[in-house]
């Protein structure tokens, strides 16, 4: 057999997204494209901001000497300042160089931060729903994924995450705004969360990390802002990307952040670089990190996406469907109408709609639906939900 009974496993029971992608090409194949409405992927269709090809086409016309080469393991020192400088701007924290890793996205910053600072059987708290992912992230470094539940508006759940936390607890996974749920963590529940994890520290002797995935960040609405992490905790790891701020979810280039009020910060930041290297990820993409040193305040437009959240959250509520309104992110997370989600995203095939069960998120009897898409296919993808909704007696 090619693959190991783990590996084999491991794809029947996160294999989700994978599986309505390959639904997909299949109906489309079938009906045509245009008649098959895709919501169960986070993959923007909006093209990157102006600047970004301004920046590119710059470079491309003229190169800089050397600009293909290899360079230290975390990253160009001009690229890392300039990350430090957006976010001693936003935070007011001083933030330096020396303080960033950049990386091939956020996921495999994830993979790095989890790579350096786990021993084998150690855990890691996630929160539900939670991206699909990180359970396979934390599994991959000899890590133990224990889940703790958010409450019915899919905030942090406080009872939960303490009675989760025991003398193995290594970290905590938070991701804000949520994929899939759109929900904003405010200040306050930072706070309370940095509260809680000091006192469980010195209750066990421990020292446990917050590891904020943040490549939601910019995509959030109503005038609201996402709090940052690092004046709440000393001890906090933050894991970004550029996929959605600047629509460059193939270029695979984010960083590491890592508190400078953190006690071991220097010898932490060796052990990213190092994990870096050794992962083989080697650096970030040399040519990204050139043409992202200028856009670190640049993102797409949110308005648009804005947009589409509130026609597709009035048409889903008009039908008659339960959800909360996302304050972030581009996903939406309605309860699944008779309650067995897999069965409702199932139903909704007959009429060539695609979305992602919520147990596929840790959260059984919700679905997600993506609204980075056309306007056409969110449109065209409301007569099936409303046939779906009656279908199962709503």
């Amino acid at each position: 057999m090619p693959v190991s009974n783990k590996v084999r496993l491991s794809m029947e029971q996160g294999g989700w997204i994978r599986r309505m992608f390959e639904t997909g090409n299949a109906l489309k194949a079938q009906y045509g494209e245009d008649k098959v409405f895709d919501l169960s992927l986070g993959n923007p269709v909006v093209e990157p901001p102006p600047e970004f090809h301004q920046e590119l086409l710059r470079l491309a016309e003229n190169p800089i000497k050397g600009m293909h080469r290899y360079m230290p393991n975390n990253g160009y020192q001009e690229t890392r300042q300039a990350v430090a400088d957006g976010l001693k701007s936003e935070s007011g924290i001083p933030f330096s160089a020396g303080d960033i890793v950049m990386t091939c996205g956020a996921a495999a910053a994830l993979n790095v931060v989890l790579k350096t600072i786990l021993d084998p059987a150690e855990e890691v708290i996630i929160l539900s729903p939670y991206f699909v992912e990180y359970g396979f992230y934390i599994d991959n470094h000899g890590g133990t994924a224990v889940v703790a539940p958010t409450d019915r508006e899919f905030q942090p759940d406080f009872e939960a995450i303490e009675a989760a936390i025991t003398p193995r607890t290594r970290g905590i996974i938070i991701n804000s705004p949520n994929n899939p749920s759109g929900a904003v963590y405010p200040a306050e529940c930072l706070k309370a969360l940095g509260e809680l994890l000091r006192q469980k520290q010195a209750q066990h002797g421990s020292e446990i990390f917050i590891i904020s995935d943040e490549p939601y960040r910019r995509i959030i609405y109503d005038g609201l802002t996402c709090p940052q992490v690092f004046p709440h905790y000393e001890n906090t790891i933050v894991c970004n990307s550029h996929a959605k701020d600047l629509a460059l979810p193939g270029e695979r280039i984010g960083y590491i952040a890592v508190n400078p009020a953190y006690s071991h910060r220097d010898e932490l930041l060796n052990g990213l670089t190092f994990c870096n290297r050794t992962l083989g990820f080697v650096n970030a993409p040399a040519l990204m990190q050139h043409v992202v040193r200028a856009l670190q305040g640049v993102s797409v437009d949110v308005a648009d996406y804005q947009r589409k959240r509130d026609y597709l959250y009035a048409r889903l509520t008009d039908m008659g469907y339960s959800l909360i309104k996302p304050q972030g992110a581009f996903y939406l997370f309605p309860e699944a109408p008779g309650g067995d989600d897999v069965a409702f995203v199932e139903a909704l095939q007959q009429w060539n709609v695609l979305a992602v069960p919520g147990r596929g998120f840790g959260t059984p009897g919700y679905f997600r639906l993506s609204y980075c898409l056309e306007d056409s296919v969110l449109e065209g993808a409301m007569d099936g939900l409303a046939r779906a909704l009656r279908q199962f007696g709503a």
